[in-house]
Protein backbone atom coordinates (compact mmCIF):
# COMPACT_ATOMS: atom_id res chain seq x y z
CA UNK A 1 0.00 0.00 0.00
CA UNK A 2 2.92 2.86 0.80
CA UNK A 3 4.49 1.91 -2.69
CA UNK A 4 0.72 2.43 -4.18
CA UNK A 5 0.67 6.00 -2.46
CA UNK A 6 4.11 6.83 -3.39
CA UNK A 7 2.89 6.27 -7.43
CA UNK A 8 -0.55 7.80 -6.88
CA UNK A 9 1.36 11.32 -5.40
CA UNK A 10 4.75 11.01 -7.45
CA UNK A 11 5.60 13.77 -9.69
CA UNK A 12 6.90 11.25 -12.16
CA UNK A 13 3.06 9.47 -12.88
CA UNK A 14 1.64 13.15 -13.03
CA UNK A 15 3.15 14.65 -16.04
CA UNK A 16 1.34 14.05 -19.55
CA UNK A 17 1.77 11.33 -21.89
CA UNK A 18 4.86 12.95 -23.95
CA UNK A 19 6.83 13.08 -20.53
CA UNK A 20 8.76 16.50 -18.98
CA UNK A 21 9.92 18.92 -21.63
CA UNK A 22 13.03 19.94 -18.83
CA UNK A 23 14.14 19.67 -15.48
CA UNK A 24 10.80 18.88 -13.13
CA UNK A 25 10.53 19.62 -9.16
CA UNK A 26 10.74 17.04 -6.56
CA UNK A 27 7.81 15.70 -5.38
CA UNK A 28 7.92 17.42 -2.16
CA UNK A 29 9.28 20.85 -3.96
CA UNK A 30 5.97 20.75 -6.36
CA UNK A 31 3.75 19.76 -4.00
CA UNK A 32 4.86 22.09 -1.73
CA UNK A 33 4.93 24.96 -4.22
CA UNK A 34 0.86 24.65 -4.80
CA UNK A 35 0.56 24.33 -1.37
CA UNK A 36 2.02 27.70 -0.89
CA UNK A 37 -0.77 29.25 -2.95
CA UNK A 38 -3.57 27.15 -2.58
CA UNK A 39 -3.08 27.27 1.65
CA UNK A 40 -4.24 30.70 1.59
CA UNK A 41 -6.72 30.76 -0.66
CA UNK A 42 -8.14 27.78 1.28
CA UNK A 43 -7.93 29.49 4.83
CA UNK A 44 -9.69 32.89 2.74
CA UNK A 45 -12.57 30.28 0.97
CA UNK A 46 -13.10 28.61 4.28
CA UNK A 47 -13.20 31.20 7.10
CA UNK A 48 -15.72 33.30 4.34
CA UNK A 49 -18.01 30.40 4.55
CA UNK A 50 -17.79 29.75 8.53
CA UNK A 51 -18.60 33.42 8.70
CA UNK A 52 -20.95 32.82 6.12
CA UNK A 53 -22.92 29.94 8.25
CA UNK A 54 -22.45 32.12 11.48
CA UNK A 55 -24.11 35.05 9.55
CA UNK A 56 -27.15 32.08 8.60
CA UNK A 57 -26.90 31.09 12.34
CA UNK A 58 -27.37 34.66 13.37
CA UNK A 59 -30.84 35.27 10.77
CA UNK A 60 -32.02 32.07 11.71
CA UNK A 61 -32.45 33.66 15.19
CA UNK A 62 -35.10 35.36 13.81
CA UNK A 63 -36.83 32.74 12.56
CA UNK A 64 -36.68 29.65 9.56
CA UNK A 65 -39.02 31.74 6.93
CA UNK A 66 -36.15 34.49 7.61
CA UNK A 67 -33.62 31.95 6.74
CA UNK A 68 -35.82 30.93 3.57
CA UNK A 69 -36.42 34.59 2.72
CA UNK A 70 -32.30 35.46 2.87
CA UNK A 71 -31.53 32.14 0.64
CA UNK A 72 -34.19 33.13 -1.57
CA UNK A 73 -31.97 36.19 -2.51
CA UNK A 74 -28.74 33.74 -3.13
CA UNK A 75 -29.94 32.85 -6.57
CA UNK A 76 -30.80 36.30 -7.73
CA UNK A 77 -27.95 37.72 -6.54
CA UNK A 78 -25.21 35.58 -7.88
CA UNK A 79 -27.21 35.81 -11.27
CA UNK A 80 -26.31 39.37 -11.17
CA UNK A 81 -22.67 38.74 -9.94
CA UNK A 82 -22.39 36.17 -13.07
CA UNK A 83 -21.17 39.07 -14.94
CA UNK A 84 -18.47 39.89 -12.66
CA UNK A 85 -17.29 36.39 -12.42
CA UNK A 86 -17.83 36.04 -16.04
CA UNK A 87 -14.93 38.55 -16.31
CA UNK A 88 -12.94 37.80 -13.49
CA UNK A 89 -12.25 34.28 -14.79
CA UNK A 90 -10.98 36.27 -18.03
CA UNK A 91 -8.58 38.48 -15.93
CA UNK A 92 -7.05 35.40 -13.24
CA UNK A 93 -6.13 33.91 -16.80
CA UNK A 94 -4.85 36.66 -18.76
CA UNK A 95 -3.12 38.22 -15.82
CA UNK A 96 -1.23 34.46 -14.39
CA UNK A 97 -0.17 33.81 -18.48
CA UNK A 98 1.41 37.38 -18.10
CA UNK A 99 3.05 36.68 -14.48
CA UNK A 100 4.59 33.44 -16.43
CA UNK A 101 5.83 35.48 -18.68
CA UNK A 102 6.81 38.34 -17.27
CA UNK A 103 5.17 41.16 -18.34
CA UNK A 104 3.89 43.45 -15.56
CA UNK A 105 3.31 46.21 -18.02
CA UNK A 106 0.54 44.05 -20.02
CA UNK A 107 -0.55 42.73 -16.65
CA UNK A 108 -1.59 46.01 -15.36
CA UNK A 109 -2.91 47.21 -18.05
CA UNK A 110 -5.12 44.04 -18.04
CA UNK A 111 -6.16 44.60 -14.93
CA UNK A 112 -7.14 48.97 -15.41
CA UNK A 113 -9.27 47.92 -18.48
CA UNK A 114 -10.78 45.17 -15.69
CA UNK A 115 -11.77 47.53 -13.38
CA UNK A 116 -13.27 50.23 -16.19
CA UNK A 117 -15.83 47.13 -17.10
CA UNK A 118 -16.68 46.34 -13.79
CA UNK A 119 -17.99 49.78 -13.11
CA UNK A 120 -19.72 50.43 -16.02
CA UNK A 121 -21.34 47.17 -15.88
CA UNK A 122 -22.49 47.59 -12.07
CA UNK A 123 -23.64 50.89 -12.84
CA UNK A 124 -26.20 48.84 -15.61
CA UNK A 125 -26.95 46.15 -13.50
CA UNK A 126 -27.73 48.74 -10.05
CA UNK A 127 -30.14 50.34 -12.27
CA UNK A 128 -31.98 46.73 -13.34
CA UNK A 129 -32.14 45.36 -9.62
CA UNK A 130 -33.60 48.20 -7.60
CA UNK A 131 -36.76 48.52 -10.63
CA UNK A 132 -37.28 44.59 -10.72
CA UNK A 133 -36.49 43.89 -7.38
CA UNK A 134 -40.31 42.69 -6.68
CA UNK A 135 -40.55 40.70 -9.74
CA UNK A 136 -37.17 39.10 -9.40
CA UNK A 137 -38.00 37.51 -6.01
CA UNK A 138 -41.27 36.89 -6.59
CA UNK A 139 -39.90 34.62 -9.74
CA UNK A 140 -37.36 33.03 -7.01
CA UNK A 141 -40.29 31.51 -5.52
CA UNK A 142 -40.98 33.81 -2.27
CA UNK A 143 -44.08 34.25 -0.92
CA UNK A 144 -46.54 36.95 0.44
CA UNK A 145 -46.65 37.12 3.89
CA UNK A 146 -43.73 34.73 4.33
CA UNK A 147 -40.90 35.35 2.64
CA UNK A 148 -41.54 38.11 -0.31
CA UNK A 149 -41.18 41.22 1.91
CA UNK A 150 -38.01 40.34 3.45
CA UNK A 151 -36.10 39.19 0.59
CA UNK A 152 -37.20 42.11 -1.31
CA UNK A 153 -35.47 44.43 1.64
CA UNK A 154 -32.50 42.33 1.91
CA UNK A 155 -31.50 42.34 -1.87
CA UNK A 156 -32.76 46.03 -2.22
CA UNK A 157 -29.76 47.18 0.19
CA UNK A 158 -27.06 44.43 -1.26
CA UNK A 159 -27.64 45.70 -4.74
CA UNK A 160 -26.56 49.41 -3.71
CA UNK A 161 -22.71 48.02 -2.75
CA UNK A 162 -22.55 46.16 -6.46
CA UNK A 163 -19.86 48.62 -7.63
CA UNK A 164 -17.49 48.34 -4.54
CA UNK A 165 -18.10 44.87 -4.68
CA UNK A 166 -17.52 44.61 -8.47
CA UNK A 167 -14.35 46.56 -8.24
CA UNK A 168 -12.70 44.23 -5.32
CA UNK A 169 -13.23 41.55 -6.84
CA UNK A 170 -11.82 42.46 -9.86
CA UNK A 171 -8.50 43.28 -8.17
CA UNK A 172 -8.74 40.22 -6.21
CA UNK A 173 -8.85 38.13 -9.34
CA UNK A 174 -5.65 39.83 -10.82
CA UNK A 175 -4.15 39.08 -7.71
CA UNK A 176 -5.15 35.44 -7.80
CA UNK A 177 -3.48 35.71 -10.65
CA UNK A 178 0.26 36.46 -10.10
CA UNK A 179 -0.62 33.89 -6.80
CA UNK A 180 -1.10 36.40 -4.26
CA UNK A 181 -3.45 34.67 -2.72
CA UNK A 182 -2.44 35.90 0.99
CA UNK A 183 -3.49 39.04 0.10
CA UNK A 184 -6.63 38.06 -1.19
CA UNK A 185 -7.14 36.18 2.37
CA UNK A 186 -6.64 39.05 4.26
CA UNK A 187 -9.35 40.93 1.51
CA UNK A 188 -12.39 38.96 2.17
CA UNK A 189 -11.67 37.64 5.85
CA UNK A 190 -11.30 41.31 7.05
CA UNK A 191 -14.73 42.19 4.86
CA UNK A 192 -16.86 39.23 6.46
CA UNK A 193 -15.56 39.59 10.14
CA UNK A 194 -16.88 43.19 9.61
CA UNK A 195 -19.81 42.14 8.48
CA UNK A 196 -20.44 39.74 11.31
CA UNK A 197 -20.11 42.13 13.57
CA UNK A 198 -22.71 44.83 12.15
CA UNK A 199 -24.53 41.65 11.86
CA UNK A 200 -24.41 41.25 15.99
CA UNK A 201 -24.91 45.16 15.97
CA UNK A 202 -27.48 45.57 13.74
CA UNK A 203 -29.72 42.01 13.71
CA UNK A 204 -30.15 42.29 17.61
CA UNK A 205 -30.12 46.08 18.65
CA UNK A 206 -26.73 46.04 20.64
CA UNK A 207 -26.09 49.32 22.61
CA UNK A 208 -27.39 52.26 20.85
CA UNK A 209 -27.97 50.52 16.86
CA UNK A 210 -31.38 50.04 16.19
CA UNK A 211 -32.72 46.53 15.94
CA UNK A 212 -33.44 45.69 12.48
CA UNK A 213 -33.68 41.82 11.96
CA UNK A 214 -33.33 41.14 8.20
CA UNK A 215 -32.04 44.69 6.97
CA UNK A 216 -30.00 45.15 9.29
CA UNK A 217 -28.30 41.85 8.14
CA UNK A 218 -28.27 43.26 4.73
CA UNK A 219 -26.89 47.00 5.72
CA UNK A 220 -23.82 44.72 7.64
CA UNK A 221 -23.04 43.04 4.30
CA UNK A 222 -23.15 46.00 2.48
CA UNK A 223 -20.75 47.72 5.33
CA UNK A 224 -18.13 44.72 5.15
CA UNK A 225 -18.23 44.74 1.04
CA UNK A 226 -16.79 48.17 1.73
CA UNK A 227 -14.59 47.43 4.13
CA UNK A 228 -13.30 44.54 1.76
CA UNK A 229 -12.90 46.84 -1.16
CA UNK A 230 -10.96 49.79 0.75
CA UNK A 231 -8.68 46.97 1.37
CA UNK A 232 -8.16 45.72 -1.97
CA UNK A 233 -7.80 49.25 -3.41
CA UNK A 234 -4.84 50.21 -0.89
CA UNK A 235 -3.12 47.06 -1.62
CA UNK A 236 -2.43 48.23 -5.67
CA UNK A 237 -2.05 52.10 -4.32
CA UNK A 238 1.31 50.75 -2.77
CA UNK A 239 2.19 48.44 -4.76
CA UNK A 240 4.64 50.24 -7.02
CA UNK A 241 7.56 49.44 -5.44
CA UNK A 242 8.85 46.29 -3.78
CA UNK A 243 7.87 43.04 -5.21
CA UNK A 244 4.42 43.52 -5.63
CA UNK A 245 3.50 42.91 -9.65
CA UNK A 246 0.31 44.52 -9.37
CA UNK A 247 -0.46 48.23 -9.51
CA UNK A 248 -2.62 51.95 -10.14
CA UNK A 249 -1.90 54.91 -10.09
CA UNK A 250 -3.73 58.04 -11.37
CA UNK A 251 -1.10 59.00 -13.83
CA UNK A 252 -1.80 55.45 -15.61
CA UNK A 253 -3.44 54.95 -18.91
CA UNK A 254 -7.13 54.32 -18.54
CA UNK A 255 -8.40 54.53 -22.13
CA UNK A 256 -9.21 50.84 -22.86
CA UNK A 257 -7.01 49.22 -24.74
CA UNK A 258 -8.84 46.70 -27.92
CA UNK A 259 -6.46 44.00 -28.02
CA UNK A 260 -6.67 43.80 -24.32
CA UNK A 261 -10.30 44.34 -24.07
CA UNK A 262 -10.36 41.67 -26.76
CA UNK A 263 -8.49 38.96 -25.45
CA UNK A 264 -10.59 39.78 -22.00
CA UNK A 265 -13.84 39.40 -23.97
CA UNK A 266 -12.52 36.46 -25.84
CA UNK A 267 -12.47 34.20 -22.31
CA UNK A 268 -14.39 36.27 -19.99
CA UNK A 269 -17.34 35.38 -23.14
CA UNK A 270 -17.44 31.53 -22.20
CA UNK A 271 -17.07 32.12 -18.86
CA UNK A 272 -20.17 34.03 -19.44
CA UNK A 273 -21.76 31.53 -21.07
CA UNK A 274 -20.69 28.97 -18.27
CA UNK A 275 -22.04 31.28 -15.18
CA UNK A 276 -25.31 31.83 -17.57
CA UNK A 277 -25.84 28.37 -17.98
CA UNK A 278 -24.89 28.04 -13.91
CA UNK A 279 -26.87 30.94 -12.88
CA UNK A 280 -29.91 29.46 -14.91
CA UNK A 281 -29.76 26.03 -13.63
CA UNK A 282 -29.36 26.88 -10.03
CA UNK A 283 -32.14 29.71 -10.25
CA UNK A 284 -34.48 26.76 -11.87
CA UNK A 285 -33.44 24.15 -9.51
CA UNK A 286 -34.07 26.41 -6.47
CA UNK A 287 -37.50 27.21 -7.89
CA UNK A 288 -38.15 23.53 -8.20
CA UNK A 289 -36.93 23.16 -3.82
CA UNK A 290 -38.65 26.39 -3.03
CA UNK A 291 -42.19 25.21 -4.20
CA UNK A 292 -42.34 22.17 -2.17
CA UNK A 293 -42.31 24.42 0.90
CA UNK A 294 -40.70 26.95 3.70
CA UNK A 295 -39.82 23.98 5.48
CA UNK A 296 -38.38 21.82 3.10
CA UNK A 297 -36.20 25.22 1.84
CA UNK A 298 -35.39 25.89 5.43
CA UNK A 299 -33.71 22.60 5.41
CA UNK A 300 -32.11 22.64 1.74
CA UNK A 301 -30.56 26.06 3.18
CA UNK A 302 -29.44 23.93 6.13
CA UNK A 303 -27.67 21.75 4.23
CA UNK A 304 -26.34 23.82 1.40
CA UNK A 305 -24.21 25.62 4.19
CA UNK A 306 -22.45 22.40 4.65
CA UNK A 307 -22.25 22.26 1.23
CA UNK A 308 -20.86 25.57 0.13
CA UNK A 309 -18.79 25.06 3.19
CA UNK A 310 -17.15 22.07 1.42
CA UNK A 311 -16.99 23.32 -2.01
CA UNK A 312 -14.76 25.92 -0.59
CA UNK A 313 -11.64 23.11 0.10
CA UNK A 314 -12.12 22.43 -3.84
CA UNK A 315 -12.40 26.39 -4.77
CA UNK A 316 -9.24 27.50 -2.71
CA UNK A 317 -7.49 24.03 -4.25
CA UNK A 318 -8.45 25.08 -7.58
CA UNK A 319 -7.22 28.70 -7.37
CA UNK A 320 -3.58 27.95 -6.47
CA UNK A 321 -4.45 25.14 -9.97
CA UNK A 322 -5.90 27.84 -11.95
CA UNK A 323 -2.76 30.18 -11.09
CA UNK A 324 0.23 27.86 -11.92
CA UNK A 325 -1.22 26.18 -14.51
CA UNK A 326 -1.20 29.62 -16.76
CA UNK A 327 1.51 30.50 -14.96
CA UNK A 328 3.18 27.35 -16.10
CA UNK A 329 1.65 27.62 -20.06
CA UNK A 330 3.39 30.98 -19.90
CA UNK A 331 6.76 29.93 -19.43
CA UNK A 332 5.94 27.70 -22.10
CA UNK A 333 6.20 24.45 -19.96
CA UNK A 334 2.92 22.91 -20.52
CA UNK A 335 4.38 19.56 -18.76
CA UNK A 336 4.36 21.09 -15.23
CA UNK A 337 1.50 22.71 -15.91
CA UNK A 338 -0.55 19.46 -16.72
CA UNK A 339 1.41 18.15 -13.31
CA UNK A 340 0.50 21.35 -10.92
CA UNK A 341 -3.05 20.52 -12.20
CA UNK A 342 -3.08 16.91 -11.19
CA UNK A 343 -0.98 17.49 -7.75
CA UNK A 344 -4.31 19.57 -7.18
CA UNK A 345 -6.70 16.92 -8.10
CA UNK A 346 -4.31 14.76 -5.63
CA UNK A 347 -5.06 17.18 -2.89
CA UNK A 348 -8.99 17.63 -3.82
CA UNK A 349 -9.23 13.54 -3.50
CA UNK A 350 -7.90 13.35 0.13
CA UNK A 351 -9.57 16.53 1.59
CA UNK A 352 -12.73 14.87 0.07
CA UNK A 353 -12.09 11.57 2.02
CA UNK A 354 -11.54 14.00 5.00
CA UNK A 355 -14.60 16.11 4.80
CA UNK A 356 -17.10 13.43 3.83
CA UNK A 357 -16.57 11.04 6.66
CA UNK A 358 -16.81 14.41 9.24
CA UNK A 359 -20.19 15.71 7.56
CA UNK A 360 -21.63 11.78 7.66
CA UNK A 361 -20.52 11.30 11.89
CA UNK A 362 -21.16 15.04 12.72
CA UNK A 363 -24.48 15.69 10.70
CA UNK A 364 -26.99 15.62 13.92
CA UNK A 365 -25.05 18.48 15.97
CA UNK A 366 -23.55 20.22 12.71
CA UNK A 367 -27.71 20.69 11.98
CA UNK A 368 -28.52 21.43 15.31
CA UNK A 369 -26.63 24.68 15.10
CA UNK A 370 -29.16 26.02 12.76
CA UNK A 371 -32.36 24.59 14.54
CA UNK A 372 -33.27 26.59 17.84
CA UNK A 373 -36.60 24.54 19.11
CA UNK A 374 -38.54 21.57 19.30
CA UNK A 375 -41.88 22.48 17.03
CA UNK A 376 -42.99 19.91 15.13
CA UNK A 377 -42.13 22.51 11.98
CA UNK A 378 -38.57 22.98 12.90
CA UNK A 379 -38.17 18.96 13.86
CA UNK A 380 -39.10 18.53 10.35
CA UNK A 381 -36.75 21.00 9.13
CA UNK A 382 -33.78 18.88 11.30
CA UNK A 383 -34.77 15.49 10.20
CA UNK A 384 -34.62 16.22 6.24
CA UNK A 385 -31.44 18.57 6.65
CA UNK A 386 -29.67 15.16 8.48
CA UNK A 387 -31.13 13.27 5.93
CA UNK A 388 -29.50 15.96 2.95
CA UNK A 389 -26.26 15.53 4.84
CA UNK A 390 -25.69 12.19 3.52
CA UNK A 391 -25.98 13.50 0.32
CA UNK A 392 -23.51 16.24 1.17
CA UNK A 393 -21.18 13.55 2.14
CA UNK A 394 -21.66 12.03 -0.98
CA UNK A 395 -20.94 14.84 -3.14
CA UNK A 396 -17.37 16.02 -1.84
CA UNK A 397 -14.90 13.15 -4.16
CA UNK A 398 -16.92 14.55 -7.10
CA UNK A 399 -16.94 17.79 -6.08
CA UNK A 400 -13.74 18.47 -5.02
CA UNK A 401 -12.27 17.26 -8.18
CA UNK A 402 -14.59 18.68 -10.44
CA UNK A 403 -13.90 22.42 -9.61
CA UNK A 404 -9.60 21.49 -9.13
CA UNK A 405 -10.22 20.23 -13.08
CA UNK A 406 -12.53 23.24 -13.98
CA UNK A 407 -9.94 25.95 -12.41
CA UNK A 408 -6.89 24.10 -14.29
CA UNK A 409 -8.89 24.46 -17.43
CA UNK A 410 -10.00 28.10 -17.01
CA UNK A 411 -6.64 28.51 -16.25
CA UNK A 412 -5.09 27.26 -19.80
CA UNK A 413 -7.77 29.66 -20.86
CA UNK A 414 -10.25 26.63 -22.20
CA UNK A 415 -13.49 28.36 -20.91
CA UNK A 416 -15.22 27.24 -23.88
CA UNK A 417 -15.55 23.49 -22.75
CA UNK A 418 -15.73 24.27 -19.43
CA UNK A 419 -19.22 26.24 -20.08
CA UNK A 420 -20.45 23.40 -22.43
CA UNK A 421 -19.63 21.24 -19.63
CA UNK A 422 -21.51 23.35 -17.27
CA UNK A 423 -24.40 23.76 -19.91
CA UNK A 424 -24.75 20.37 -20.05
CA UNK A 425 -24.83 19.37 -16.66
CA UNK A 426 -25.97 22.59 -14.65
CA UNK A 427 -28.33 23.90 -17.12
CA UNK A 428 -30.47 21.14 -18.62
CA UNK A 429 -29.42 17.70 -16.30
CA UNK A 430 -30.03 19.28 -12.88
CA UNK A 431 -33.22 20.77 -12.96
CA UNK A 432 -34.66 18.74 -15.37
CA UNK A 433 -33.82 15.72 -13.34
CA UNK A 434 -35.11 17.39 -10.24
CA UNK A 435 -38.09 18.13 -11.90
CA UNK A 436 -38.55 14.89 -12.35
CA UNK A 437 -37.57 13.45 -9.24
CA UNK A 438 -39.50 15.91 -7.32
CA UNK A 439 -42.54 15.50 -9.51
CA UNK A 440 -42.68 11.37 -9.03
CA UNK A 441 -42.00 11.23 -5.28
CA UNK A 442 -44.06 14.44 -4.71
CA UNK A 443 -46.89 14.25 -7.02
CA UNK A 444 -47.42 10.73 -7.99
CA UNK A 445 -46.51 9.21 -4.95
CA UNK A 446 -47.01 11.67 -2.53
CA UNK A 447 -44.53 12.43 -0.93
CA UNK A 448 -43.57 16.01 -0.95
CA UNK A 449 -40.93 16.26 1.68
CA UNK A 450 -39.29 13.22 0.52
CA UNK A 451 -38.84 14.78 -3.08
CA UNK A 452 -36.68 17.10 -2.11
CA UNK A 453 -34.07 14.21 -1.45
CA UNK A 454 -34.79 13.51 -5.04
CA UNK A 455 -33.41 17.32 -5.67
CA UNK A 456 -30.50 16.66 -4.58
CA UNK A 457 -29.61 13.40 -5.80
CA UNK A 458 -30.11 14.98 -9.49
CA UNK A 459 -27.47 17.49 -7.82
CA UNK A 460 -25.26 14.71 -7.00
CA UNK A 461 -26.17 12.93 -10.88
CA UNK A 462 -24.65 16.43 -12.22
CA UNK A 463 -21.64 16.84 -10.46
CA UNK A 464 -20.74 13.16 -11.02
CA UNK A 465 -20.95 13.78 -14.90
CA UNK A 466 -19.40 17.14 -14.80
CA UNK A 467 -15.94 15.73 -13.12
CA UNK A 468 -16.13 12.83 -15.32
CA UNK A 469 -15.96 15.08 -18.01
CA UNK A 470 -13.26 17.86 -16.92
CA UNK A 471 -11.15 14.95 -15.30
CA UNK A 472 -11.54 13.44 -19.20
CA UNK A 473 -10.76 16.76 -20.86
CA UNK A 474 -7.59 17.59 -18.18
CA UNK A 475 -6.05 14.19 -18.77
CA UNK A 476 -6.36 14.67 -22.62
CA UNK A 477 -4.19 17.67 -22.75
CA UNK A 478 -6.23 19.60 -25.58
CA UNK A 479 -5.19 22.82 -23.56
CA UNK A 480 -1.58 23.12 -23.80
CA UNK A 481 -1.95 24.81 -27.06
CA UNK A 482 -4.60 27.17 -26.12
CA UNK A 483 -2.78 30.84 -26.82
CA UNK A 484 -3.83 33.34 -24.23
Amino acid sequence: MPGFISRLFSVQNLLPKEGAFGEIPSTKEAYSGLIRIALPSVCEMVLMSLISMVDTMMVSGIGTSAVAAVGLVSQPRLLFMCFFIALNIGVTAIVARRKGENRRGEANLCLRNALIIAIALSAVLVSIGLSTAPWIMRFAGARPGETLEDSIAYFTILIYAFPLNAISMAICAAQRGVGNTRLTMYVNITANLVNVLFNWLLINGIGPFPRLGIVGAAIATDIGIAVGFLFALFSLLNGRGGDSFLHISRHDNWRLDPQTTRGIARLAGSAMLEQLALRFGFFAYYIIVASLGTQAYAAHQIACQFLNLSFTFGDGIGVASTAMVGQMLGRKRPDLAHMYGKIGQRLAVVTAILIASTVALLRAPLVGMFVHTSSAQDMQVRMLAEQLMLIVAAFQLFQTSSVVMSGALRGAGDTRYVARVSLLTVAVMRPGLAFLFSYVLGTVLGHPQIALLGCWAASLLDMVTRMTLCLRRFNGGKWHDIRV
